[in-house]
């Protein structure tokens, strides 16, 4: 069976583009109207084809870019392969996705985890507290979470927006997974008030940390 062309692939994309799905996502950052059932569906006929995510990537088109970090063979990249992507990727979506589908899997991870968590770029940053969240969930040795929770009650509640919720979902992390620090990020998460006020469909839980970490510990004891 022969190979898909980049060509035929973008012409798929071109074809699933929906002018209301565009402007939905336009209002969270990302720039492309594909929906993310349809384009999954795309990625499970293609399987995993290294060479044609690298160049979906280069498209710099969002939903390429996505389809790109399905179709991709994570532990296939190199570190500073991964890092280049990641300043490339500005959509929301796309770094989410990068560092969630990507980089979590990667060998990499650990030493990217540490150099993004100091970088000065704060959507870099955000990276990086994306993954200590990882493992102050699945493998907290050698991290030290008093000293993470001193970083989070210094510097969150004047973080830039995507900083702000890496280090929120970090301190919720460390509330429900560790109870011998939870009263402490309850405390941080009840003095700062960050996310407080978002907005929270039904039936979902808030992103506040107090609220956050109340309700899944109390599912966690059922």
């Amino acid at each position: 069976m022969p190979e898909t062309t980049i060509d035929e692939v973008m012409a798929e994309l071109a074809a699933l583009e929906d002018p209301k799905m565009r402007e939905a996502n336009e209002k969270r950052g990302d720039d492309h109207g594909v929906n993310l059932s349809k384009l999954r569906a795309v990625a499970k006929r293609l399987k995993t084809q290294q060479e044609l995510a690298l160049e979906l990537w280069a498209t710099n088109d969002t939903a390429a870019r996505l389809l790109a970090l399905l179709v991709c063979r994570p532990k296939a990249f190199a570190r500073e392969q991964l890092d280049t992507m990641l300043r490339q990727a500005r959509a929301p979506k796309v770094h989410d996705w990068l560092v969630n589908y990507v980089v979590k899997k990667s060998p990499h991870a650990e030493e990217l985890r540490v150099a993004w968590k100091a970088d000065a770029d704060p959507v870099v940053a955000s990276a990086g507290w994306a993954l200590t969240s990882e493992r102050i969930a699945k493998s907290p040795e050698g991290l030290e979470l008093a000293g993470l929770l001193d970083t989070i009650e210094a510097e969150m509640k004047d973080a830039p927006e995507r900083l702000q919720w890496g280090m929120n979902q970090a301190l919720a992390t460390i509330g429900i997974e560790h109870a011998e620090h939870r009263a402490r990020a309850l405390e941080i998460g009840e003095r700062l008030e960050v996310l407080k006020d978002y907005p929270t469909p039904p039936n979902c839980t808030s992103p506040f940390a107090p609220i956050w970490i109340n309700e899944i510990v109390r599912r966690k004891e059922e």
